[in-house]
């Protein structure tokens, strides 16, 4: 009975163990064939998206010099004027016979002083008599300068070339001079004003662009340039005045328009992976990287996206390789093989010196 179970535990051990002493050992698993690409740093670009007000480039509310009654209105809304040219006329009759009479004063005052100056050398005259006809003439000139310009005043006129917007002034209307007339607007060249944080100061510098589209044509994008920033931020917002400047050609936009401004701010460079390095799990998300010929899991969290690549935030260093291919197939600290993507050099699937010895 001895003999037979010492031959049963023989035949066990032998089944168990694979075979007496001279079996072969347990084979290693072969390293998992991934593709990797060196780790890039790349300028995280941020955009910041705003709004702004358009205003033209210049403006100004017309009123009346002084008050009376409308005898003419020489424009329509929309239309285009010229600097100087006549607006609204106000009854300026009084101010006709105010002049007619200085021009009078002043022919007399002359007359007068004419004849001071020819009899002057008789003694029939006094020094003083001929001081008082000059200040007589000199007071005439002034009176009539005046009456003129109170003339002037009568008729409203355009302080610079632009477009006229709508009025509410008709003739026969009594106005004076804080009755607004109409609004004009130089609008060949626009200006954008909006507010900006403070976190975007450095990016908004005269002479930078901004990429400004109109809520009104929101297929359309326009370019401008930063003119001018205000001289401090607010202590309440935290936020600060931009002045851009655009072309109007067309004269498609109109002062008062709202503005979408996207602000590109060029940060410093940062790890950026391709998307599909990026691996799921329970505790988030992760990438693996190639480190002395083993897969190395390395936790990171995404801070923005471009064009395919994810920037990422976590224990990277230049001269990292990050697994791109084959992510899904490797664990932390499997051991990993590096091919060559296909139509790509050789050269690029090279291990390192200090991953050569744990390599094929």
């Amino acid at each position: 009975m001895n003999h037979c179970a010492a031959r049963l535990l023989c035949a066990l051990t032998l089944v168990f163990m694979g075979g007496c002493s001279g079996s072969e050992p347990d084979r290693a698993p072969d390293p998992v064939p991934v593709i990797a690409e060196p780790l890039q740093f790349l300028p995280r670009n941020t955009e910041t998206e705003l709004v702004g007000s358009a205003r033209a480039s210049t403006s100004a509310e017309l009123f009346p010099e002084t008050g009376g009654r409308v005898t003419g209105v020489m424009f329509s809304a929309g239309d285009y004027v010229r600097k100087g040219e006549p607006l609204v006329q106000l009854d300026a009759r009084r101010e006709r016979l105010a002049v007619d009479a200085a021009e009078v004063q002043l022919r007399e005052a002359d007359q007068l002083l004419g004849r001071y100056r020819r009899i002057e050398d008789t003694g029939a005259i006094s020094e003083s008599q001929i001081e008082a006809g000059e200040t007589a003439l000199a007071s005439a000139r002034v009176a009539l300068q005046q009456a003129r310009t109170e003339l002037a005043d009568r008729t409203i006129r355009a302080p610079f070339s632009g477009h006229i917007g709508l009025t509410e002034i008709d003739v026969g209307n009594r106005v004076n001079d804080s009755t607004p007339i109409a609004q004009l607007d130089q609008r060949s060249t626009m200006f954008v004003d909006f507010s900006a944080p403070e976190t975007v100061f450095s990016s908004l510098r005269p002479g930078e662009t901004v990429q400004l589209v109109p809520f009104a044509q929101p297929d359309r994008e326009v370019q401008a340039t930063i003119v001018a920033t205000d001289s401090r931020v607010s202590q309440d917002s935290r936020d600060f005045i931009v002045r851009a400047k655009l072309a109007n050609p067309g004269d498609s936009l109109r002062p008062g328009m709202s503005f979408r401004v996207t602000v590109d701010r060029r940060g410093d460079p940062s790890p950026a992976v391709p998307e599909e390095a990026i691996v799921w799990g329970g505790e988030g998300s992760h990438l693996f990287v190639v480190r002395e010929g083993k897969a190395s899991r390395v936790p990171v969290t995404i801070t923005a996206r471009r064009d395919g690549r994810a920037f990422v935030d976590g224990r990277l260093t230049r001269g990292d390789r990050v697994i791109v291919e084959g992510v899904q197939k490797v664990r932390d600290g499997q051991e990993i093989r590096l091919v060559t993507p296909a139509g790509a050099p050789a050269s690029k699937a090279t291990l390192r010196p200090a991953e050569a010895g744990n390599g094929e």
